[in-house]
């Protein structure tokens, strides 16, 4: 569970309930982002047509900017930060991410090799921001990870190094993110989602043009499948707008050590709903792999003793 040193006395029943309701919605966001790698591959692979993916990011990032900007004020941050979080976790995660997929990175195990970005952020964090991470909590990511590499191992076989090492920088990328976003301890996080989001479209779209070639993006945008446009909405809405919105403001109330390991959750739904959809079946490797994610999580969340960063309890700061 999530917690804070309390500031004000006689707010002890308050900080608990308001501990619980943020890591419902850690656990939340977890769920959002492993369906959003099903969302991620029927949206790339559909009717047997590729969509470009740098394309797809762009088209994503369209729809979480417009017209929600218009709307939002812009966070309480510098453009600096601004121009970090979209770069880094916006722009940098999500088309080395989609890039793998599109090269043959199953969406069940690039759920998996994504949340190397945990043992990233907490190095990171460590160097970057002085946020030591307790003894059980270092002890609880390391045995995330090593249920990881477990799951990993059974399906190396299957998984092409070159889309491997992209979604590993990929894992890299989000991680830099995190701590940019941590550091900005912005009061909106979905401020801060829409306002960086605005810095992906224009690059990108740039980038597929380039690559891809005018002729694929102009047939592409010219007969978008209805697979890639619930793809586009759902990765912007739920997986952005929301997911994004949600862990920004976490990020800002607790150091990255709690917040992050939450995320080991997401290659136990990224897997489970890859085997319900798209038939990737888990090998009992892969299970053990699983149970061993939780085991990691519930030591590195449940029950840490270090002194918390000081949270004010109280007003309109702890709104999500």
């Amino acid at each position: 569970m999530l917690k804070s040193t309390l500031v004000l006395q006689g707010e002890e029943v308050q900080s608990v309930l308001v501990n619980l309701r943020h890591s419902a919605l850690a656990v939340l966001v977890a769920v959002l982002w492993g369906i959003n790698f099903v969302a991620i591959d029927l949206g790339l692979h559909t009717n047997g047509r590729e969509v470009p993916p740098l394309l797809f990011v762009a088209m994503r990032f369209l729809l979480v900017v417009f017209p929600f900007i218009l709307f939002i004020r812009k966070p309480d941050v510098g453009w600096r930060a601004i121009l970090g979080v979209g770069l880094f976790m916006s722009a940098g995660q999500f088309g080395l991410l989609y890039l793998g997929m599109a090269l043959g990175m199953p969406a069940g195990l690039a759920s998996l090799v994504l949340q190397a970005q945990v043992l990233f952020t907490i190095l990171l964090a460590a160097r970057f921001l002085g946020e030591r991470p307790s003894h059980r909590q270092l002890a609880g990511v390391v045995l995330g990870i090593a249920g990881l590499g477990v799951v990993a191992l059974g399906r190396s076989a299957v998984a092409p190094v070159l889309p491997l090492m992209i979604v590993l920088a990929a894992a890299l990328s989000w991680a830099i993110g995190n701590v940019v976003a941590r550091h900005s301890k912005a009061a909106s996080g979905l401020g801060l989602v829409v306002w960086s989001g605005a810095v992906v479209p224009l690059p990108l779209a740039g980038l597929s043009l380039a690559v891809d070639g005018p002729d694929m993006v102009w047939a592409t945008l010219s007969d978008l499948q209805p697979a890639t446009i619930l793809s586009a909405v759902y990765t912007a809405v739920f997986a952005s707008l929301i997911g994004y919105g949600i862990w920004n403001r976490l990020l800002s109330l607790y150091p990255s050590s709690d917040v992050v390991p939450f995320t080991l959750l997401v290659p136990v739904v990224g897997m489970t709903a890859a085997w319900l959809v798209l038939n990737e079946v888990p090998t009992l490797t892969e299970v053990m792999g699983g149970l061993i994610l939780l085991l990691g999580v519930a030591t590195a969340v449940l029950g840490a003793g270090r002194k918390r960063s000081e949270v004010t309890v109280a007003g309109p700061a702890l709104r999500l």
